[in-house]
């Protein structure tokens, strides 16, 4: 069988496309100059969180999915990032090609919560490979691409950052039950607020009124505002 390695060179964010998306930039070795007719590729992305450092404040952010720093020699697992598949056109022995990656930034999705709370640095990923190769000098025949292979890469953390910044500039994305929006919805009609950013702020304030705020430390002691 003809023997595949795989390694990525590099990553950007795609300004042009409809909503968030990585292209990523393959690297396929076909062994002993082979010619390789077709090359149907899938491609399973993990993140791997062990293989970095963190600072203190990324590690708040990272509490809700590795618990407290002390549990993190056993809690600090593989996070599923992607799978995608991409089909290679003919080459022989070397090529490269774009591997295109929708992404989202819905906080309910555990990859996303992990690249959102860091700050600076890499992010260390694992790529695994799979697929079916049609080969051969004259005619044709069908291989597979084992499951065994595999590639690392440390994808920026500003890359990510860019991303999102094309698509949510300046904002971030929540995403909420049908009843919940139904009653944020009753609550911005009600009181006639002109966003949802006005909503949520109101909302804010009346459940968390600002430590500093004088006349919020008289009333919290007193009960009354007469001197």
């Amino acid at each position: 069988m003809t023997e595949f390695s795989f390694a990525c060179t590099g990553v950007r964010a795609d300004r042009y496309a409809a909503g968030p998306t990585l292209v990523f930039r393959l690297r396929v070795t076909a062994a002993g100059n082979a010619r390789v007719h077709a090359l149907a590729l899938r491609c399973q992305i993990r993140i791997e969180p062990a293989r970095r450092g963190y600072e203190s404040a990324e590690a708040g952010g990272l509490a809700d999915l590795f618990g407290e720093r002390s549990r993190w020699g056993s809690t600090l697992q593989p996070v599923q990032f992607a799978q995608v598949s991409v089909m290679v056109p003919s080459f022989t022995g070397e090529t490269e090609a774009d591997l295109v990656v929708p992404c989202t930034y819905d906080m309910d999705i555990a990859a996303t919560r992990y690249l959102t709370a860091l700050t600076d640095g890499e992010v260390p990923l694992l790529m695994l490979f799979s697929g079916t190769a049609f080969t051969g000098a004259g005619g044709f025949r069908i291989e597979p691409v084992p499951w065994d292979r595999e590639a690392a890469f440390r994808m920026p953390v500003a890359t990510w950052r860019e991303m999102v910044e094309q698509h949510f500039p300046g904002c971030g994305w929540i995403r909420l039950p049908r009843d919940t929006m139904d009653a944020l919805l009753a609550y911005r009609s009600r009181h006639a607020l002109p966003s949802w950013e006005a909503t949520v702020q109101a909302l804010l304030d009346s459940a968390d009124p600002p430590a500093h705020d004088p006349l919020h430390a008289l009333t919290g002691t007193t009960g009354r505002t007469d001197p």
